[in-house]
């Protein structure tokens, strides 16, 4: 047997531990109330006979404690709940020693690749780290209640982001920069007035960017509409310069062609300032800002021409690419890009289809942009068209006093996921048995939900200026409490879900893609949704149902629940779990079907969803990658693409890297072997998971990496 300790290690079952405790029990009690040594024997013995793969430390010391009793060694059990609870106080003292030394001396290999972009061998990374582990300790020990700690040990639920749970702050957010650019701000006590210029706005946009994901602990969105006017700006004061420094000696088309020239060199300029500044700022956690550039053109935008021309050199330059210290062209992980298909510009004969084909030869190369349909969104957000916020999950809509839809400067405060393919091994096929478990488990999350949300209750606008009295989110005084912005629909909070696939499996022995499957799917679906409702209701607060994109969760969940329940045909013996609602990858299904039956998934995971889809050889397939576009526009809501695409950032080597004879990913060119210096993607599959390395050095892996 694995026992499962307090802080989520794993180690081998020994049996000596628990005699030792059983033994220092007797010596505190008199004669008459101890147990023999075969006693003890017989106390270990009926617990190995459990025989379970995995097995938590509390439910060992449940069942000698209950043994105890049932010897009726009373006495004996009270003083072995003392042992337990003495040997508590020792814990709290301190647990947090080997994973951090681990981390100094950069063994700690669970924590160093849980986030590929952080390099965790850097001071200011480890720091965060560090940091993370002890707030990581205190919320499994002290902050969250016994049960949510044991259910996440689990894996009955993910309660994210624990190694940030400590800190006042909040997960994902919809930058206002709007209001920021236009009526000033402040950083680190300094006044930053509107801007007079592009150039001025990109970069006070990207400082705003670096100082917002240093305050928080998710991804952020901007809204590139509102550089439009600031582009105007520098045309104006081109125009206005041009005139006075030539006036009547030089002819209006000439004048037009001069400000024409230092417009461009000013987009180009300011365009690169952003990419550049995000990619080279480095936030307080040790890595890059986390953000997504959102490029919605707007038929009622009266700077639409101005930024249908910034939407053009942000994709220009992303298809170039960003060179490394080698001077090679690579493909940056930042800022993400999601461009948004509307009437005018859906490949159908609009003004701006020649935008859609540069994002499209983008996607091809960098994998960027992502799709948003505008036709099917405003479907399902009541005639609205916004981003998703950097962790891909979606604001509810929700207005103003004046009656005012409003999504910019709105948040997410935080995120717990369910194990849904757990629920159906646990009901062992019976319907009666998983609709009650299942109904239990998202009270479980509820309470987890609510953990969040109270731990941000009372917090004052003190803790980010930037948040919350200059713009980012709110304009409060300072010393003043965030709570009005935690309730009444403002902000939200996210119920996710990992493997509806295999949960389908278990229950019906069918994938959901069939008609019997889908209907039992949609209706575990639908619940979720009601679930999520009927607390949004009791609370004002906003819950939303999150089609999670945790790539490491699918991991996760898989790895727990083999342990403990061994492997089990097309749900544990795969390694990881299907995320969310998407189509098993080894399902045989076209592009379109697959977009199509994954559509009415989204409609109903309001709170976040996204689907992906493979295209093969998409540097040379650009008029199928059209098709696809114009597929999504009339069809789902929120897509991107998939490939295959290596990269090594050592050499430039864009091509397949494969796995050496030692099992690590070697280029073939410069036969780099650091996993932060490649970008090795597996995408042929159109599962976007978890990087093999994670996984384990084995034959069976390897070959599983070769064939896919």
């Amino acid at each position: 047997m694995k026992v499962v300790k307090r802080d989520g290690k794993v180690a081998a079952f020994d049996r000596s531990k628990i005699m030792l405790a059983i033994r220092k029990a007797n010596d505190a009690v008199e004669e008459e109330h101890r147990v023999t040594e075969e006693q003890i024997e017989a106390v270990v013995a009926s617990i190995e006979k459990i025989r379970r793969a995995r097995i938590l430390v509390e439910d060992i010391q449940d069942m000698v404690e209950q043994k105890l009793m049932e010897m009726d060694k009373y006495a004996l059990a009270k003083a072995y709940i003392i042992y337990r609870y003495t040997r508590a106080l020792v814990r709290k003292a301190n647990t947090t020693d080997d994973s951090i030394l681990a981390l100094i001396r950069h063994k700690n290999k669970d924590v160093m690749e849980e986030n590929s972009n952080k390099n965790a061998v850097t001071a200011a990374t480890q720091r965060d780290l560090i940091a993370g582990e002890v707030s990581k300790d205190l919320t499994r020990r002290m902050l969250l209640p016994e049960k949510i700690s044991k259910a996440h040990d689990e894996g009955a639920i993910h309660f994210h982001d624990a190694d940030y749970f400590l800190q006042p702050i909040f997960n994902c957010c919809l930058i206002n920069v709007g209001d920021m650019l236009d009526n000033g701000t402040v950083m680190n006590a300094k006044l930053i007035e509107s801007p007079r210029s592009f150039q001025v706005a990109c970069t006070v946009m990207t400082q705003i960017i670096a100082a917002v994901a240093s305050s928080q602990y998710g991804g952020q969105s901007v809204d590139i509409s509102h550089l439009g006017k600031y582009l105007r700006r520098s045309s104006e004061k081109f125009a206005k310069q041009i005139e006075e420094e030539a006036g009547e000696a030089v002819d209006e088309g000439t004048k037009h062609k001069l400000v024409s020239a230092r417009l461009r060199d000013e987009l180009r300029s300011g365009v690169q300032t952003v990419q550049y500044q995000i990619n080279t700022l480095m936030t307080t956690n040790g890595q890059s800002p986390f953000v997504t550039l959102f490029m919605n053109l707007r038929e009622d935008d009266p700077y639409i021409e101005e930024n249908a021309a910034i939407i053009e050199e942000i994709l220009r330059q992303r298809l170039q690419g960003i060179k490394n210290e080698k001077g090679v062209f690579v493909t940056p992980a930042f800022p993400k890009l999601i461009y948004v298909l509307d009437e005018h510009n859906c490949l159908k004969g609009g003004p701006y289809d020649y935008l859609t084909k540069l994002a499209v030869q983008c996607s091809a190369k960098r994998l960027y942009p992502d799709y948003i349909s505008a036709k099917k969104m405003r479907g399902n957000y009541e005639g609205n068209v916004y981003s998703c916020m950097g962790c891909r999950s979606f604001l509810t809509p929700w207005k103003d006093a004046d009656g005012n839809f409003q999504f910019e400067g709105r948040f997410n405060q935080g995120v717990v996921s369910l194990n849904l393919p757990q629920i159906g091994i646990l009901a062992k096929g019976d319907e009666k048995a998983f609709w009650a478990l299942f109904e239990e488990r998202l009270e479980l999350c509820y309470e987890a939900l609510m953990c969040r949300h109270n731990a941000l209750r009372g917090v004052k606008s003190d803790v980010s200026p930037v948040h919350w009295q200059y713009g980012a989110i709110a304009r409060l005084e300072k010393g003043e409490e965030i709570d009005k912005y935690l309730l009444n629909g403002y902000s939200t909070i996210s119920l996710g879900y990992i493997g509806l696939y295999e949960v389908t499996k278990l229950m019906k022995g069918v994938s959901h893609t069939t008609p019997e499957g889908l209907a039992f799917a949609l209706e575990i679906m639908r619940r979720m949704r009601a679930a999520t409702d009927k607390w949004k209701e009791q609370t004002t607060i906003s819950f939303g149902l999150y089609g999670t994109p945790a790539e490491s969760l699918c991991y996760r969940f898989a790895r727990v629940d083999k342990e403990r329940f061994g492997t089990i045909e097309d749900v544990t013996d795969k390694g990881y779990y299907t995320n969310s609602y998407h189509v098993d990858v080894r399902e045989h299904i076209d592009a379109f079907s697959k977009f199509t039956f994954e559509s009415q998934f989204q409609r109903i995971s309001a709170g976040g969803a996204i689907s992906y889809v493979e295209i093969p050889n998409m540097r040379h397939n650009l008029e199928a990658l059209e098709d696809v576009v114009r597929f999504i526009y009339d069809n789902i809501q929120y897509a991107e693409f998939n490939t295959k695409s290596d990269y090594c950032h050592q050499c430039g080597f864009d091509g397949e890297i494969l796995v050496n004879d030692e099992f690590e990913w070697e280029c073939p060119q410069c036969h780099n072997k650091d996993r932060a210096r490649m970008n090795v993607t597996r995408r042929t599959c159109g599962y976007l998971g978890e990087n093999f390395w994670n996984v384990g050095k084995t034959k069976e892996i390897k070959d599983r990496v070769l064939h896919l």
